[in-house]
């Protein structure tokens, strides 16, 4: 089981999740666009235990100080094999377009769809769910989905930025809709949401 608490960081106000597996203590933190001294300040607390930064993409908004805070504690970068391109690519990341000082980088670990790791106790399993773009993923564990841009309450993220595509968004969305159970979706910006309720009131997702 994993306790999560949410550090809303960058202009764009992206959730980046501090997650803590509850029977080791283990930590990791997703989607670090930027720096929050708060919850740096929460990891010391804990005991500087941070083994992952997770990223469901590659946006500037997203990635920015994942590098930095993975350095500063040990942790091992961790997304998924068609997003690493995008943390060394300017164009790619959005970096480039903003002016947004970036030093380029890889991750440590790069995941496959469906391939599952650990965090302490606690399984967590990758989804390739490409669509906002090409290098999109989610994370999976307890009753919990770390969505990314993915999806957000009643819509979806958005496909006009490179490698979007409105044809894999829609595949990536329906086949969240059949996964078997609920989720609480934890969207990459915006309010919380659940599974059951984007099955009923997401419009892209009724249709599909």
């Amino acid at each position: 089981m994993i306790n999560i608490q949410i550090y809303p960081v960058t202009m764009l106000e992206t959730n980046c999740c501090y997650l803590v597996d509850e029977a080791t203590g283990k930590a990791a933190v997703s989607d670090p666009g930027a720096q929050s001294k708060q919850l740096e300040a929460q990891i010391d607390r804990d005991g500087g235990r941070l083994a992952y930064v997770l990223l469901t993409h590659g946006h500037y908004d997203h990635i920015c100080y994942a590098k930095q805070l993975a350095d500063k504690y040990g942790a091992k970068v961790v997304t998924g094999r068609h997003n690493d391109v995008f943390l060394r690519d300017g164009y790619l990341n959005g970096t480039a377009r903003h002016g947004i000082p970036f030093t380029p980088f890889s991750a440590d670990i790069l995941l496959g769809d469906g391939e599952v790791f650990r965090l302490g106790e606690t399984e967590i399993t990758y989804l390739y769910t490409p669509g906002h773009t090409d290098g999109c993923g989610i994370f999976l564990f307890d009753d919990v989905m770390l969505a990314g841009d993915l999806i957000f309450r009643t819509s979806y993220g958005r496909t006009d930025l490179p490698t979007g595509d409105d044809l894999k968004m829609a595949q990536s969305l329906k086949r969240v809709k059949e996964l078997d159970g609920d989720y609480q979706i934890i969207p990459g910006h915006g309010p919380l949401t659940m599974l059951s309720f984007e099955r009923k009131f997401n419009p892209l997702m009724r249709r599909l």
